[in-house]
């Protein structure tokens, strides 16, 4: 492991707003923020928004700047690409920003029911070998999981370059009767497109946007 990973891991043990339960401790029940995100560290009753496989951060930091009425917590396994994240919300004062550094697979053991408000899923893997489709985390499975946590009045968003995962995730949301709010296979060539959709970009985007990929984008509630 090279020394700036080492480096950047134990940073973040430094982080106030980093936390990186272990599964067995998720899986016991014992993670004592699981239904006390607002009461313990946010300090307060604003909407929980979600940034699911956030690698950098870079939707955290940015809709952070955006609404400092909302809390985010951006969520990958990748501790050492998480650092910038949570260096950035620190250096840039963003009290209303936290990382959590666990499989997403457990989603429903960090937080309680009704205790999201929203949900990114921003260009995740899109597992596209068949014995991998489990990982998907727009397969079914995964909607269960964050339907358990979601407020009833909630949004999910996935963008993608996969086009692959797109038309995956168009299937399973209208095979599962949920409410597809919003879809397009190409948001920069689409003046309707939604704002946050395409003003801001993540750090791999701007590279394939500048390849010439397009890029996917769905509204949903499960």
């Amino acid at each position: 492991m090279g020394k700036n990973k080492l480096q950047r891991f134990a940073e973040n043990e430094t982080f106030p707003h980093f936390f990186q339960p272990g599964r067995n401790e998720l899986l016991s029940g014992n993670f004592p923020l699981k239904g006390r995100w607002n009461i313990d560290f946010f300090k307060n009753n604003n909407p929980i928004v979600l940034e699911l496989g956030c690698g950098k951060g870079d939707y955290t930091i940015a809709l952070a700047k955006r609404f400092p009425k909302k809390n985010f917590i951006g969520i990958d396994i990748k501790g050492a690409r998480m650092w910038r994240g949570a260096k950035t919300a620190l250096e840039e004062n963003l009290p209303h920003v936290a990382f959590l550094r666990m499989q997403i697979e457990l989603i429903d053991y960090a937080f309680s029911k009704n205790e999201v408000n929203e949900i990114w899923i921003t260009f995740p893997d899109p597992q596209m070998k068949f014995k991998r489709s489990k990982h998907r985390l727009t397969n079914p499975s995964f909607l269960n999981k964050y339907k358990r946590i979601l407020s009833p009045n909630h949004i999910i968003h996935l963008k993608t370059d996969s086009e692959f995962l797109y038309g995956y995730t168009l299937g399973v949301l209208e095979a599962g009767n949920h409410e597809i709010l919003y879809a397009h296979h190409d948001i920069y060539h689409n003046p309707h497109a939604p704002e946050l959709a395409v003003k801001i970009q993540t750090f791999y985007e701007k590279k394939w946007l500048e390849e010439g990929k397009k890029i996917t984008y769905l509204k949903f509630r499960v």
